[in-house]
C-alpha cells in the first residue's frame, strides 16, 4: 500500500473541487439548473472516474473517458428547455461539458492546462458578461410568435399598418393554425430598438391571446 499514490490522487480530487465549486459558484449567483453542487459532482465525478480508468488494467482509458462524455451530454440535455420561441439553457450545458472535461484533464495530471481552461472559463463568464450586453443592445431583430383568439381576424392587416406607420421593417415568417386560433411568427426590426411600442401595442390590440418574443 503506498500512502503518497493515494495522497497524490485526494490532492487530485481536490482540485476537481476547486474548480468545480468556482465555475458553479457563478451559475449558483444567477439561478440556473446546474448550480454550485452539480458543478463540483461533474468535477469531482469525471475526476474521479478518469482516475479509475488510468488505473484499470482491463478496460482501455479512452473508453471510459469516451463514457463520460456521453453521460454529460444526457445531464447537459436535461438543463436545455424552449420557452416560448427561445431556447435557455445552451450556456449552462456548454459549462456541463467544459467541466467535465476540466475534471478529466485534473485526472490525467495536466494541471497547466487545466488551469488556464478555468481562467478562459472565469473571464468568459464574468468580465465578457458586459460585452454581450453590449452586443445585445446593438441588436435590432426581435422574432415574435403571436398568437390571436380566431382565423378571421383583421389582426394582421392592422400590425402591418402600424409597423409600416412607425417605419418599422417587418416580415412574416410563419402562419400556423392551433384549434381555432391564428398563430403568427414575424421577424420585426426597429431601427431606434423601440420595441416597448411594438409590445404595447400587442398588449392592447383586442385580437391578440398572447405573444412570446
Amino acid at each position: 500500500m503506498n500512502i503518497t499514490i493515494y495522497l497524490e490522487e485526494a490532492a487530485q480530487v481536490s482540485v476537481a473541487f476547486i474548480i468545480g465549486a468556482i465555475i458553479g459558484i457563478e451559475r449558483e449567483f444567477r439561478s440556473k439548473p446546474a448550480g454550485f453542487r452539480t458543478m463540483i459532482l461533474i468535477s469531482v465525478g469525471s475526476c474521479l472516474y478518469t482516475i479509475l480508468s488510468r488505473e484499470s488494467n482491463t478496460t482501455s482509458p479512452d473508453r471510459i473517458a469516451s463514457n463520460i462524455v456521453t453521460g454529460i451530454g444526457f445531464i447537459g440535455a436535461g438543463v436545455i428547455f424552449k420557452e416560448g420561441i427561445s431556447v435557455n439553457g445552451l450556456t449552462t450545458a456548454a459549462l456541463i461539458w467544459i467541466t467535465a472535461a476540466l475534471g478529466m484533464a485534473v485526472g490525467y495530471h495536466n494541471y497547466p492546462i487545466a488551469i488556464v481552461v478555468t481562467s478562459m472559463v472565469v473571464v468568459a463568464l464574468f468580465v465578457l458578461e458586459p460585452v454581450q450586453r453590449f452586443i445585445n443592445n446593438l441588436h435590432k431583430v426581435k422574432d415574435y410568435r403571436i398568437k390571436t383568439e380566431s382565423i378571421g381576424t383583421a389582426f394582421k392587416k392592422d400590425l402591418e399598418e402600424y409597423l409600416s406607420s412607425g417605419d418599422i421593417t417587418f416580415r412574416c415568417m410563419k402562419v400556423s393554425k392551433e384549434n381555432n386560433d391564428a398563430v403568427y411568427l414575424y421577424r420585426i426590426s426597429s431601427p431606434n430598438r423601440n420595441y416597448d411600442a411594438v409590445n404595447n401595442f400587442l398588449l392592447t390590440h383586442p385580437d391578440v391571446q398572447s405573444f412570446d418574443v
